[in-house]
């Protein structure tokens, strides 16, 4: 009875308890959410791209640090992305789903805008490439060219199967450029991720 008459008589511990929990809770969310907001906030890069640089674009001012790797690597990146002999429709399904399995935000905001701004890739079939080959609405050559993405991303080879569905269609110069395009984007996502090279000012990330 004297423990009840005790509590009776200080109505306010009860209260100060509830007080401090929900103090308490509060600052676990915010200490949650800042925890959150700093691992989502963009690494410092490991080689800060070069103020000086003409270009606009932050991988090319990172690359402007060693010129004579850019001299020599510029030529055939241009090749890849304009002058290949894949359709570019094609060229650049095997682009995003090969950066998207990279981790490349980088490659994949610039592509993604670039695929929209030519209306050759619907934002439909964007989401779709993040799901794989294997998910319903592509057609059997669209799937093909996922699948020889992410063979060559985990594997370093193209199947006997997917190779039949592209030989049926493609010449041996349009196979080779396959190859190549994936080997580049794989590249460039090495060396994006590995320079932490930031995000360009207006570049959409990753669907979430």
């Amino acid at each position: 009875m004297k423990d009840l008459d005790t509590a009776r008589s200080h109505p306010s511990r009860r209260s100060i308890s509830r007080a401090g929990l929900a103090a308490a809770l509060t600052l676990g969310i915010l200490a949650s959410a800042a925890q959150a907001k700093a691992q989502k906030s963009p690494p410092e890069p490991r080689i800060p791209p070069l103020e000086s640089s003409q270009s606009p674009l932050n991988l090319l001012k990172t690359l402007a640090n060693h010129p004579q790797l850019i001299e020599a690597w510029g030529p055939f990146g241009g090749y890849i992305v304009r002058n290949s002999t894949l359709p570019p429709r094609d060229r650049e399904l095997l682009i995003l789903r090969t950066v998207f399995l990279c981790g490349a935000e980088y490659e994949w905001g610039h592509h993604t805008r670039g695929a929209r701004q030519a209306g050759i890739i619907s934002d439909e079939e964007i989401l779709r490439i993040t799901e794989g080959p294997e998910t319903s609405g592509w057609s059997s050559f669209d799937r093909a060219l996922l699948r020889a993405a992410s063979e060559l991303h985990r594997s370093s080879t193209i199947s006997d199967r997917t190779w039949a569905y592209l030989d049926a269609r493609y010449d041996e110069k349009q196979l080779m450029d396959v190859v190549f395009t994936v080997g580049q984007y794989n590249m460039v996502s090495m060396a994006l991720r590995s320079f932490r090279v930031p995000m360009d000012e207006g570049l959409e990330g990753f669907p979430d």
